[in-house]
């Protein structure tokens, strides 16, 4: 007789479930929106509801209540629970998918340093305090350097999401300093991905055995380097065929994105490996396949955070209660630990690096945050028993610590750079007012020819080719019709701009999927790393005034067009 107990679904379950769904996602969406408008990170919102809506407060105070919405029925937790980890593995998608793993192999040498630097360092800052933490907060004492190892896993991953938002709200994304960051982020990430998820295998087993740990990093190491190595050409040539076949998108990219990562799931869990991981390079191999628009990419981030995140993450405040697992000494502990050794593994690589001094502050803040990463892995570290909640509540708090943090400290960095005036670097004589170009190549090449019309030592075409190089590696489309491109080159003396308005607008694959109207072209000498970014990023801070694209946009003439620039661009407020 098989005496196993059965959870069969009713119609009470699938009415509940649509309740808990309506009101998880309404409360996290609203909250994030307010954060939003606040500059705080939706995480924080996401979380705070999920806290509320749980046994921390609603649980505690309000049972009934509770009870009947989220009933400890079995069949009824897991209907949201499994909605809740779709999320999380296509957020792994959509965070692999914002990777230009590729391109940033291919500079190496600085991100590469920088990664490393970003990964040891902290595992030993963390590691140490770790392994001598007290046992009531450890799930298993003998298992201390495991508990350890894990926690030193923790403290490397940056949160590429969060500093990827903060850098485009301070208009530095598109810059070198924000291809520099995102490089390194990208090898930080997937390397401390691999080293979490082995360390996951080494707790799987029920001892410690030498053999089995070897398995999982050579199968996962493979399974890595065979799915970068092939993947984008696989991933380009499908999308291509797809579109020979003229089927519709975005909805087709979508699908292929989807059938990768649950392939790439189901590999990496039958190797020991968490799904996770096989989603997370899934969404790396789909997003270096260049016939992948912008605009696809855009919509699939959209669906994944606009529905699945905001339910995963009010979901992990349903599962425990903050209250009684909250340690002030420990949160503050993993807090410190977890800045301090992402901040200095980070600002020593930068220093062993070329870059100017002034930008090695914004590169190292830029790795300080966990966000959302930082509280993936410590759930399903949690939900493998390899952690107490005491230690999940702390890692929370960090990564909602250190996420909200980033922004107003890059602003303090930003701030104390000295002024620049873009008016030395621009005059009458390089702006037109009425380009009836067609292609970006076409308007690089005329941009970059008025600019060399200020010099004599670089001609137009070396910058032309040297920016549509760097536009193939990482668009200089920032959005609202803005576009920067922009070359450093030996030769150069003294940063050169140039403008063009283009009233029927050019298609430069730009994030917000619009047509490309205003494009500044900038080139400065090779190591003026510093000017460069500072000159970018003001340009991009003024153009975001709707006033200003106005009167850009009712400029009649080139003369006009330049009196209005000069008029812009002497009121702009120093800083930020």
């Amino acid at each position: 007789m098989d005496h196993r107990v059965m959870h069969y679904l009713d119609e009470s379950h699938i009415l509940i479930f649509l309740l808990q769904l309506f009101v998880l996602l309404l409360c996290a969406r609203g909250l994030g929106e307010l954060f939003h408008r606040w500059n705080q990170p939706a995480l924080t919102a996401e979380l705070l509801v999920g806290i509320v809506l749980g046994p921390t407060l609603f649980g505690r105070y309000l049972p009934g209540l509770h009870g009947m919405l989220f009933p400890p029925d079995v069949t009824q937790q897991n209907m949201l629970e499994t909605f809740a980890w779709i999320g999380v593995l296509f957020l792994l998608l959509d965070t692999g998918l914002e990777m230009d793993f590729s391109v940033a192999w291919r500079h190496r040498g600085n991100a590469l340093v920088i990664a490393l630097s970003d990964i040891l360092i902290p595992m030993v800052v963390a590691f140490i305090p770790c392994l001598f933490l007290p046992d009531v907060f450890l799930v298993d004492p003998d298992r201390r350097v495991l508990f350890a190892l894990f926690m030193a896993a923790v403290m490397t991953i940056s949160a590429m999401p969060v500093a990827a938002r903060v850098l485009h709200d301070l208009r530095l994304l598109k810059t070198d300093l924000g291809f520099l960051t995102m490089s390194a982020l990208a090898v930080n990430d997937l390397v401390g991905w691999v080293i979490f998820t082995i360390i996951l295998g080494m707790f799987s087993q029920a001892a410690f055995s030498m053999m089995p740990v070897v398995v999982i990093f050579v199968t996962t190491l493979c399974f890595t380097t065979v799915a970068l190595r092939y993947g984008r050409a696989a991933s380009t040539q499908a999308l291509a065929f797809f579109n020979r076949q003229k089927l519709p998108e975005p909805g087709t990219s979508l699908t292929l994105a989807c059938l990768l990562g649950l392939l790439f799931g189901t590999i990496t869990q039958s190797l020991g490996v968490h799904a996770l991981f096989g989603f997370f390079i899934a969404g790396v191999v789909i997003g270096e396949a260049k016939n992948l628009s912008e605009d696809s990419r855009r919509i699939i981030s959209q669906m994944v955070h606009a529905l699945f995140v905001p339910i995963f993450f009010a979901n992990i405040g349903l599962k425990i209660d903050f209250v009684s697992n909250f340690n002030l000494g420990l949160v503050l502990l993993v807090c410190l630990v977890g800045i301090s050794g992402r901040y200095f593994g980070a600002w020593i690589g930068v220093t062993l690096t070329k870059v100017p001094r002034m930008n090695r502050d914004l590169i190292s803040i830029a790795h300080t945050p966990g966000g959302m990463m930082e509280i993936v892995v410590a759930l399903v570290a949690m939900e493998t028993g390899l952690i107490t909640g005491s230690v999940f509540v702390a890692i929370v708090f960090s990564a909602v610590f250190t996420s909200a943090a980033i922004g107003p400290w890059l602003r303090n960095a930003m701030k104390r750079r000295a002024s620049i005036s873009l008016l030395d670097y621009i005059g009458p004589d390089g702006i037109q007012a009425e380009m009836t170009l067609s292609t970006r190549s076409e308007v690089i090449h005329a941009l970059a020819g008025m600019a060399a019309d200020k010099m004599d030592t670089v001609n137009g075409e070396s910058m032309a080719v040297a920016a549509l190089a760097r536009e193939e590696e990482f668009g200089t489309a920032v959005g609202a019709g803005l576009a920067i491109p922009h070359a450093r080159l030996e030769g150069i003396v003294t940063p050169v701009l140039s403008f063009g308005r283009i009233p029927r607008g050019v298609e430069w694959d730009a994030p917000d999927g619009q047509p490309v109207r205003y494009v500044f072209f900038l080139a400065t000498p090779k190591g003026a790393l510093d000017i460069h970014v500072q000159i970018l990023s003001r340009i991009a801070k003024i153009m975001q005034l709707p006033e200003a694209t106005r009167a850009i946009q009712e400029a009649e003439g080139s003369d006009e067009l330049w009196r209005v620039l000069a008029r812009l661009f002497a009121q702009q407020p120093v800083g930020l």
